[in-house]
């Protein structure tokens, strides 16, 4: 199968791109994921479900795995990208748009009828994150593995802090959406804890939690772009630190990895 690591711009002879340094370590880790569901299965592709997909950011590379993925997002125009992302990438034929939402999410789509569900970017928008999560788990088969991805409270007050917004960093801090202040586009923010306890109640098993972003979004581009070998040295860096819950708590975004018990 073709290796789908150039859609996140990490061919191995060149520079990783800045997508790439903020998503891989998701990547990396949702790979192995589905590649022991293969394993575990004896299938020789997955039934892969994202919601919230957007334009294809993780559908394409999934599909360029081998795998067919259905994407879920209410935007008509990020599902019209995503079709034309998928034909440029060539796997049109395993990749499924449908306008529709978590919420809702069985008017378009069957329970328990896939092997890996991705929720990545929807906890924090929904009314309801727990019913967004159980909703996530249902669609699963047993022993099905899905992958959160939301924003982390602890990187928002820092990056307020760090652009000398202290006010807000304190308001960030102690509200309990984790927002710091009317103006701010995201309307709620997670800490590890939370998404690992919105999982457990969903009937997940908790496998992993890793911090994304943790220092990504505060070094300087002008540094990982000029400087030899920076991006490369960042890249790992983000990779070592991920695991370590003292950087998981100032993470940008925080993921969790989970596998539906029987």
């Amino acid at each position: 199968m073709p290796d789908p690591s150039p859609v996140f711009g990490r061919e191995a002879s060149s520079r990783p791109s800045r997508a790439s340094l903020r998503t891989a370590v998701v990547w990396d880790v949702l790979k192995d994921a589905l590649d022991r569901r293969i394993e575990a299965t004896g299938k020789d592709s997955l039934d892969v479900l994202d919601t919230g997909g957007g334009s294809g950011n993780f559908a394409v590379p999934v599909a360029r795995l081998g795998h067919r993925v259905t994407v879920v997002d209410p935007s008509p125009n990020a599902l019209f990208a995503l079709e034309r992302r998928a034909a440029e990438a060539d796997v049109a034929d395993r990749v499924t748009g449908v306008q529709g939402d978590i919420r809702g999410l069985f008017d378009v789509v069957g329970r328990e009828g896939f092997d890996a569900v991705l929720c990545h970017g929807v906890l924090e928008y929904v009314d309801d994150p727990a019913e967004g999560v159980r909703n996530a788990v249902a669609a699963l088969r047993p022993a099905g593995s899905l992958s959160l991805l939301a924003a982390g409270v602890g990187g928002a007050v820092l990056a307020r802090a760090l652009a000398g917004h202290f006010t807000e960093a304190r308001t960030a801090l102690s509200d309990p959406a984790g927002r710091w202040g009317a103006g701010d586009p995201v309307p709620r923010r997670f800490t590890a804890e939370q998404l690992a306890e919105l999982a457990d109640a969903a009937g997940l098993e908790v496998g992993a939690v890793h911090g994304v972003r943790v220092f990504a979004d505060l070094v300087p581009g002008a540094l990982v772009d000029t400087e030899p070998g920076a991006a490369e040295a960042l890249l790992k860096l983000e990779a070592a630190a991920a695991e370590l819950p003292s950087f998981q708590a100032i993470a940008t975004q925080l993921h969790v990895l989970g596998e539906k018990r029987a």
